[in-house]
């Protein structure tokens, strides 16, 4: 059995973007975080950190925030950029400001861009970004892209043969499967990530889309519940679904 990892109180809260260790010495003078319903009062304690840590402290009397490892499930809107140096509203703006200075830092399992919304996961375990994003792993990914035009019929075909080339690139892409929707909406489900790729395919055989929405990654559905913008810490469990699709 693993033995649970401990961290001083003081660097825990402020790896949490709490504030500095001063500060959090300051805190606990204060009385103003508690463990199991009792007020510490010492920073320098050592606490054991797992993922019920957020039932069983709290600070300045809200839940203290989820330790590493943590996955987020973000219903990313349009408009909204997943880098952190590319100019604009980013995904990080959505979430509390001090989530932003976290220690080790959050980062976008893969990437959406500008115009594409959908479910997107940030984490702060590399472990697990690498699993999702790692071509071995063959993660499926689905869209829901808006056409600009009708379908012919013909695209099932040529996204499933795995032969299909996108433009200024020399390896032909994996087989996709292609579901109609309607005239001008479908499903395309996808195990690579490559730049801007479920709109360029559409390219590829005369179409534009005019929307584009992921709604699942592998196993794991971005539930109705969840407006643009919000988002909720998984469960581990729930996050493994994304290895169960």
């Amino acid at each position: 059995m693993s033995k649970t990892p401990t961290m001083r109180l003081d660097r825990l809260l402020a790896n949490l973007g709490y504030g500095s260790r001063k500060e959090m010495h300051g805190l606990v003078a204060a009385g103003e975080v508690t463990l199991d319903g009792v007020e510490l009062t010492d920073a320098n304690a050592r606490i054991a950190i797992g993922p019920d840590l957020p039932v069983r402290m709290t600070i300045m009397g809200h839940p203290v925030d989820p330790p590493p490892p943590v996955v987020i499930m973000l219903h990313k809107p349009v408009g909204v950029v997943c880098s952190h140096k590319e100019a604009g509203r980013r995904i990080y703006d959505l979430l509390p400001p001090r989530w932003r200075v976290r220690d080790p830092a959050l980062s976008s399992v893969g990437r959406l861009d500008k115009d594409t919304s959908g479910l997107l996961l940030i984490t702060d375990d590399g472990g697990f970004l690498h699993r999702v994003i790692s071509p071995k792993r063959h993660v499926p990914k689905s869209y829901i892209a808006t056409l600009d035009r009708p379908l012919t019929g013909e695209e099932g075909a040529v996204f499933a043969a795995g032969t299909l080339m996108l433009e200024s690139e020399e390896k032909p892409l994996l087989p996709a499967i292609l579901e109609p929707l309607s005239e001008t909406k479908a499903r395309l489900i996808i195990e690579e990530g490559r730049y801007h790729q479920v709109r360029r395919m559409f390219a590829a055989v005369g179409n534009h889309v005019v929307d584009l929405h992921r709604d699942r990654i592998g196993g794991l559905i971005l539930p109705d519940d969840l407006e643009p913008g919000a988002h909720r810490v998984l469960q581990a469990a729930t996050a493994e679904l994304v290895f169960a699709g």
